[in-house]
């Protein structure tokens, strides 16, 4: 499901680039699309990363930061 939005969040740029590319008659210099290139990698790259490790396992459930006894509790898993 988050590829799916993921890919609709990206069709309007795709569009816009296109579009770009071929009303222009010329396109982006070659670093800047390896700039880009790179960006883009990093940024799939730290999705899956963030998504793979900074989800809770089933069965678990949030509690949030919150003060007991005049102390900060962090955010944190607990069992259900």
């Amino acid at each position: 499901m988050r590829l799916f939005e993921v890919a609709l969040f990206l069709v309007p740029f795709l569009a816009f680039c296109a579009w770009w590319l071929l009303a222009t008659g010329r396109g982006p210099s070659p670093a800047v699309v390896a700039i880009a290139g790179v960006g883009l990698l990093a940024l799939a790259a730290a999705l899956i990363w963030f998504g793979q490790y900074q989800t809770l396992a089933p069965g678990e459930a949030y509690v949030p930061a919150h003060i007991e006894d005049g102390r900060i509790v962090p955010g944190h898993a607990e069992e259900k």
